[in-house]
């Protein structure tokens, strides 16, 4: 039956927009339901068609398929002789109802239900999804059930890290003819960090990986989602031998502006997946990194940094005991020099003064010796924080991990865009100042913490050195999100390369170090 797509289409976006708006931000995050724009769709089933045969019909399936936003595109790019069976799961009933009622007469079949919950019946030659976008803690009870049916589906289990996007690729394995071509909109994530290893494995050895286009984190595919996006192609069959991948950036998916062909023998080995196309295949070598000489860890997690952390003028506004806090470096903006240097008490000299509780007082002690911090933990318990994951971990629950403040600190978050060109600051730390978890602290190894007591200053020469590392080589290290947002997590910043240091202080004296005091012992 001939379909009036422009009308249609129409019809379609405004009803995405009203049950979008029937959702609050935090639902739909919480759903991670994000429509996927009408321009992206096209250019996606445009080059899907590229992909599938030139003759015959091709079947259609959308495991999240949302108001048919691939579906619309599916009916423009492939003419009426060409399209074979179409169907679409649609967990969320307003939507699963609007998209019947758009498309029911042009022969998509639109399924009401979870499509992780559905057997892989019947084939489909084209797989085309935005699958839902819930971070693996919301995805709750049903975890353990989507791990061993995407284990059986695809031959790899997937970590528990992992988010929703991740078990539909792996589900829908099932549901795949010989040779489908599957397309899916997801983010770049997975590229980098260890809970994606299953999911490459399966591009890797369950079908032929065809292709990777990442767009320009700096222009969101979503306005309603911080996330970098990437579309990942493959094909339901055995890779051949000596099989390459291409790997785009930027542009659109049919005009991208960089291309490369990177070797699968190369992604085996490669953890990080987002390098490609921008950079070469990393060549293996025994060079030193950051790892050598720092041990790396995330600042405080206090359970609620809001209570916890205190500007210096409440402490004396409600009398609260100095002794029972120490110094805590305040956000990165609020640090105007990459060098913070203290007072004799060892307080940052910063306009911005903050203080962290910290003390192993019990309530009773506390009751005795200070009733205006008694008073201050009375409030926080009538807001149930004892209660909250952390601190009912701790005893008490006022208190805080032991960590020396770290002589040099990393911004954890950056963006590329700054004025400086540099995502993240490298900040040398005179003060007796700790660090919550908005900054990685970079703790001296045995061995360096060795060279810096006998020689003080070189600690100083290596801050240096590492306000000197490109911005590519951090960026190559860790991972980005929508809107040109850089994170680094502390075991990428230690495989940060570092030969600026090693020029400093090779690692063998480190080395020689270690075996001669454990000798001594």
């Amino acid at each position: 039956m001939s379909v009036r797509l422009p009308e249609i289409e129409m019809t379609r976006r405004e009803l995405q927009r009203k049950l979008d708006n029937k959702k609050s931000q935090s639902e739909r995050n919480r759903l991670g339901q994000f429509a996927t724009p009408p321009a992206l769709a096209q250019d996606i089933l445009d080059y899907a068609k590229t992909l599938t045969p030139k003759r015959g019909r091709v079947s259609f399936l959308d495991p999240a398929l949302g108001t048919g936003a691939f579906y619309s595109a599916f009916l423009r790019s492939y003419p009426a002789n060409r399209r074979g069976d179409a169907m679409g799961f649609e967990i969320d009933l307003d939507f699963a109802r609007g998209a019947k009622k758009l498309w029911g007469r042009s022969g998509l079949t639109v399924k009401a239900s979870d499509f992780t919950t559905q057997s892989g019946q019947p084939k489909f030659g084209l797989v085309i999804c935005n699958p839902p976008y819930v971070r693996h803690h919301h995805i709750g009870e049903a975890k353990a059930r989507l791990q061993t049916e995407t284990a059986k589906a695809c031959g790899f289990p997937i970590s528990g890290l992992a988010g929703l996007y991740t078990y539909f690729i792996g589900l829908s394995h099932s549901w795949l003819a010989k040779r489908a071509i599957s397309g899916w909109l997801v983010p770049s994530e997975f590229m980098d960090v260890n809970y994606g290893r299953e999911l490459k494995n399966y591009l890797l050895h369950r079908v032929t990986l065809l292709r990777i286009h990442r767009f320009d984190p700096n222009e969101a595919q979503f306005e309603d989602a911080i996330v970098s996006s990437a579309v990942v192609w493959f094909r339901n069959e055995a890779r051949p031998q000596g099989h390459a991948v291409e790997f785009t950036y930027g542009g659109t998916l049919l005009n991208p502006l960089v291309r490369r062909v990177v070797a699968e023998s190369n992604l085996e080995q490669e953890t990080k997946w987002t390098r490609f196309p921008n950079q070469q295949t990393r060549a293996r070598t025994n060079e030193t990194k950051l790892s050598d000489y720092f041990k790396i860890s995330r600042g405080l997690a206090t359970g609620s940094n809001a209570y916890f952390i205190l500007p210096e003028r409440v402490l004396r506004e409600r009398n609260l005991p100095l002794e029972c806090f120490k110094p805590i470096l305040p956000s990165s903006r609020y640090i105007p020099d990459d060098e913070i240097t203290a007072d004799d008490q060892g307080v940052p000299y910063l306009d911005r003064r903050l203080f962290i509780l910290d003390t192993m007082l019990s309530e009773d002690e506390i009751a005795s010796r200070y009733p205006s911090l008694i008073k201050y933990l009375e409030e926080g318990k009538r807001h149930d924080l004892h209660k909250g994951y952390l601190c009912s971990h701790r005893k008490p629950w006022y208190a805080q991990e032991k960590r020396a403040p770290a002589p040099i600190v990393c911004t954890y978050l950056g963006r590329s865009n700054k004025k400086s060109g540099r995502p993240f600051r490298f900040i040398l730390n005179n003060s007796q100042a700790t660090v919550a978890n908005v900054y990685l602290a970079m703790y001296p190894t045995a061995g360096l913490a060795r060279a810096i007591s006998s020689q003080p200053t070189i600690i100083r020469e290596i801050w240096r050195a590492l306000n000197q590392i490109s911005s590519d080589t951090l960026l190559a290290e860790g991972r980005v999100y929508g809107g040109g947002l850089h994170k680094l997590e502390p075991r990428e910043l230690s495989n940060v390369p570092v030969p600026e240091i090693a020029r400093l202080v090779p690692v063998p004296d480190f080395q020689r170090d270690l075996f001669m005091a454990t000798a001594a012992e």
